[in-house]
């Protein structure tokens, strides 16, 4: 649980290093995994009775609202292509 948590914002800093926003993006997609995983173990840890139904429940909204920050990053550094199609449209004068 721990290495999981440890994951998401180790990933962010060593994809901001990279040469590249596409490098980037591909680092913000392991921190998105890694809060997966951590979401995973919250899951076990409550069905295992480690922790508590109302520490499982905070835990995991935190997990949630940090995963809807790691989306919101990542639409910016990596636009769909709907995205870049639009952008392309667009004349320059």
């Amino acid at each position: 649980m721990i290495r999981a948590a440890m994951s998401i914002p180790a990933n962010i800093v060593e994809g901001r290093s990279q040469k590249s926003e596409r490098e980037f993006a591909r680092f913000l997609g392991y921190s998105l995994n890694s809060s997966r995983e951590l979401e995973y173990h919250l899951m076990v840890a409550r069905d295992l009775r480690v922790i508590t139904l109302s520490d499982f429940m905070s835990l995991r909204d935190q997990v949630v609202q940090v995963r809807k920050m790691l989306y919101g990053l990542l639409k910016r550094v990596a636009p769909s292509e709907d995205q870049k199609q639009q952008k392309s449209d667009v004349p320059t004068y």
